[in-house]
């Protein structure tokens, strides 16, 4: 049977649901379907998504082309009206086997079908068979927000956060061991709040140690992007004194100025963040840190901008993700005085450089060692500290399993590697 065809915009939770969503379509028999599973994130990331559904359009003529996603969800009316699109779905009913029964979906003439996100009050786990191959799976634990950052408007795609309970979250981690997956990655739109809102609220250490406990023949755990002052005690212990938990912690820090993180709506300070930084390096040296960070938000001055570059030095963060920022729908900070485009332009292009200096000084003193990765296909495989290598040998290793590499070199982006 053919799969449909899915593309799949913005994080990787969105590329673990469009798999749900590639399985539930193709047991559906919609093989000649195009699924557009958008994000919202930037303004760029919306404008995205309306060039790939009419890219799309034109590439399949005459297949129906369905689109679903955090843009539709917050924009549904433009993308409604768009004459390429046949149905809009939302954000929870896309994740439905019964959304994607043909009669359902394609009969009648009711082109939007999108509810009230923040009326959902549950989330299921899905299971998804090789993401990734065997190399890397991916569970979703976790979907929503509860807090209200003043530039995000994914709590309006995503809902309120609620969890996958924990029982059901081992019982699928188990299920992925137990058809050859060497790595499990636990992701969520906030991810270290799970437990909310369960019984008893526990926090996401708990999770992650009956992980470690229940499911012993899992080789590596690591998690997603996690908002640093919600780490608990618990997750710190798991984090920096079990082995099988990979070394590597990206963390939702979005600025280094602390007048900017109060007009942000963050929850954390810039000593916060440096003091985590230097609390998870010492107790675990071999930890790499990455970090989502934001240039030119609504009042910033080059001296807050500056901030956010001495940041990264501090903190000692070495994996950067930049997002220039951009105005988005119902959010507050869209009503702040703005900055010039092209001045957001430069500052993100700057905080960029710096992540690229950054990643160097990590690659650097990475060469000349030997370390077990993860091949992830024949040419490329990762550490367990989330770094990149390009394997380069006549004889490559197997996909979805270990390999010990000698790490000769790097080129600026990755590790070039050879078998020790």
């Amino acid at each position: 049977m053919t799969r449909p065809r899915i593309i799949t915009l913005g994080c990787r939770l969105n590329s673990y649901e469009s798999a749900v969503m590639a399985d539930h379509a193709e047991a559906a028999g919609l093989s000649d379907a195009v699924i557009v599973n958008t994000c919202a994130v930037t303004a760029e990331a919306v404008r995205s998504a309306r060039q790939a559904i009419r890219r799309a359009a034109k590439e399949n003529p005459g297949a129906p082309v369905i689109v679903t996603g955090c843009a539709t969800q917050i924009e549904t009316a433009s993308f409604a009206a768009m004459p390429e699109v046949t149905r809009v779905i939302d954000n929870h009913a896309k994740l439905k086997p019964e959304t994607w029964a043909p009669a359902d979906l394609l009969g009648g003439t009711e082109k939007v079908r999108v509810n009230d996100i923040m009326a959902v009050r549950e989330t299921a786990g899905h299971l998804i068979e090789g993401m990734e191959g065997r190399a890397r799976a991916y569970v979703q634990v976790q979907n929503g927000c509860d807090h209200r950052c003043t530039f995000c408007v994914i709590p309006y795609g995503r809902g309120n956060a609620r969890s996958v309970p924990a029982g059901e979250v081992v019982e699928q981690v188990k299920r992925l061991v137990d058809t050859g997956h060497h790595e499990v990655v636990l992701t969520g739109v906030d991810l270290t709040s799970w437990g909310t809102d369960l019984p008893g609220t526990p926090p996401l250490g708990n999770l992650v140690q009956r992980i470690l406990k229940l499911v012993p023949e899992l080789k590596q755990l690591r998690l997603s992007s996690i908002d640093a002052i919600e780490i608990d005690e618990a997750l710190f212990e798991a984090v920096t004194g079990e082995v099988r938990v990979a070394p590597y912690m990206h963390l939702s820090l979005q600025h280094g100025a602390d007048l900017i993180l109060k007009r942000m709506k963050r929850r954390h300070l810039r000593h916060a963040a440096i003091a985590l930084a230097e609390r998870l390096k010492s107790a675990r040296p071999e930890i790499a840190l990455g970090a989502d960070l934001i240039a030119g938000f609504p009042t910033e001055t080059e001296e807050h901008f500056q901030q956010s570059l001495s940041l990264v030095d501090e903190a000692r963060l070495s994996f950067l993700h930049v997002f220039p920022y951009s105005p988005r729908p119902m959010t507050p900070a869209a009503k702040m005085p703005q900055l010039e485009k092209s001045l957001i332009r430069d500052r993100a292009a700057r905080l960029r450089e710096k992540g690229e200096t950054a990643l160097v000084n990590h690659l650097q003193a990475h060469v000349g060692t030997v370390a077990e990765a993860l091949v992830e296909t024949g040419e490329a495989a990762r550490l367990p500290d989330f770094t990149p290598i390009r394997i380069e040998t006549y004889t490559l290793p197997l996909a979805g399993r270990p390999a010990r590499l000698r790490l000769v070199r790097h080129d600026g982006k990755q590790l070039i590697g050879v078998p020790a």
